[in-house]
């Protein structure tokens, strides 16, 4: 009897720590290989113990954000026989993003006291580089190159960042298609997604991040750029800077990108300095490496060569140096502690003539999250010894780079599946996407996959 299941690896129903296992008729695959933002140690990764050693015949990453390419070497380390399927972007990108991770795993080992810490090393990622596949998008391959197994598989551009992918999978005369994070409108720099014309396919794993973002109506992207120009003109007339933090990979170079054209249209001007730091200025270099290569709306543009972004000391690990009348682009987006972001904000926020602008998601629990709820001339906790009062003017944008839900349940709808899965996402915006599809598609059996729990298709 031929058997297809799906099993989620996942600690608990929601984001983060991305890992899912398909079983298609004897073809053992990994879907990602992430690692929880909100855990430590062990804690942080999937149950990769629910899979058999070295049972798996593929591991395919969707891109190379922390929460589903973070734990890969370990992965990998269960699963020595299995070639590893990315895009040539997500390579570039997941390789600097886990070297990174080494050296903050490392630091934390020390200052948290997690003996376990690193979960693997530099010389292990270099290793197991050489099990990674290089595969193009909307090009067809087998994950048998004998063609024993008859399993394909597809990528497709998700418009989420730099190289990421929706991967398609068939085999049997069974398809199954996971979105992974998508954006259909895309940003700034990279194009959204494209997708294929679904037609009732067996499974569908669809990401549902935003499910519980209700945009106003007459919300458009155009508007909260024009409103993001405003803010940081605002600041450098008062005589201040703008403080922007920003996730290394994707928001960095989108911002930099909006920031380039703010000054081409003389909404900011020309001359402002623009500073980054942190992982970003490696991660930008990457993305300038495939400016030619990936769909762009500007191709060819290299933020680093045509913008002159200031990249701080190269020689020596130094705090970026404060300067009115300047943008600050630094990581991380949540203003963790010891990152760039969050060492720079202690004398930033101070200042009455500074902005502090947000443009993308940030838990509660961060020092960002914190900041979001805060009024001003509150004291901030930035980490466990500097306190600061926020003096600084806040704002939001929304430039998330995952899909409208709305987008989503169009997309969902159109393609007609045979089951659904909805994964990525909290209670209450997976609440949202049960309860619209629920009407909208009453011939497909709608599923929250639960951690372990084995689901036939």
């Amino acid at each position: 009897m031929p058997t297809f299941s799906f099993q989620s690896l996942n600690l608990r129903a929601e984001i983060g720590g991305n890992s899912y296992a398909l079983n298609l008729n004897g073809t053992s695959i990994l879907l990602d290989a992430g690692m929880h933002p909100k855990e430590e140690g062990p804690n942080a990764l999937p149950r990769y113990q629910e899979i058999p050693y070295d049972s798996a015949d593929a591991i395919i990453i969707s891109h190379s954000h922390l929460d589903h390419i973070g734990t890969l070497p370990v992965a990998q380390r269960d699963q020595p026989s299995a070639p590893v399927y990315l895009t040539a972007p997500c390579a570039a990108l997941g390789e600097a993003l886990l070297h990174n991770s080494v050296n903050v795993m490392s630091s934390q080992r020390e200052e948290l006291g997690i003996p376990e810490y690193p979960l693997y090393h530099h010389r292990e990622i270099d290793y197991l580089r050489d099990r990674w596949m290089i595969r193009p998008y909307e090009k067809p391959f087998s994950l048998d190159p004998l063609g024993e197994t008859g399993t394909t598989v597809t990528f497709y551009d998700a418009g989420h960042i730099l190289g990421s992918a929706g991967v398609l999978i068939e085999k049997d005369d069974k398809e199954v298609f996971y979105t992974g994070d998508v954006s259909f409108q895309g940003h700034s720099l990279i194009k959204g997604a494209r997708f294929p014309d679904l037609d009732g396919p067996d499974l569908l794993i669809m990401e549902t991040t935003r499910g519980a973002d209700e945009r106003p109506t007459d919300y458009t992207r155009a508007d909260q750029e024009k409103l993001l120009a405003k803010s940081i003109r605002n600041a450098l007339e008062a005589g201040g800077s703008a403080l922007i933090p920003v996730f290394a990979i994707g928001k960095t170079q989108e911002v930099l990108t909006m920031i380039d054209h703010f000054k081409a249209e003389g909404l900011i001007p020309e001359h402002t300095p623009v500073f980054i730091g942190g992982l970003s200025t490696k991660m930008t270099v990457i993305y300038d490496s495939f400016s030619d290569s990936t769909r762009r709306h500007r191709p060819n543009f290299e933020i680093l060569r045509d913008m002159k972004v200031h990249t701080g000391n190269k020689r020596r690990r130094a705090p970026i140096d404060y300067k009115p009348g300047a943008i600050y682009c630094l990581s991380s987006g949540m203003m963790s502690e010891k990152t760039t972001s969050n060492v720079f904000a202690r004398s930033f926020i101070q200042n009455p003539a500074n902005s502090l602008l947000f443009v993308g998601y940030a838990d509660p629990a961060t020092p960002a999250g914190a900041i979001k709820r805060a009024s001003s001339g509150d004291v901030i906790r930035l980490d466990g010894t500097h306190k600061v009062q926020l003096n600084c003017s806040v704002e939001e944008f929304d430039f998330s780079g995952h899909a409208r839900r709305e987008e989503l349940l169009e997309f969902a709808v159109k393609a007609r599946p045979k089951k659904l899965l909805l994964v990525h996402g909290d209670p209450d915006a997976v609440r949202w996407f049960e309860t619209k599809l629920a009407d909208a598609l009453p011939g497909t059996e709608i599923i929250v996959p639960q951690p372990g729990a084995k689901i036939h298709f």
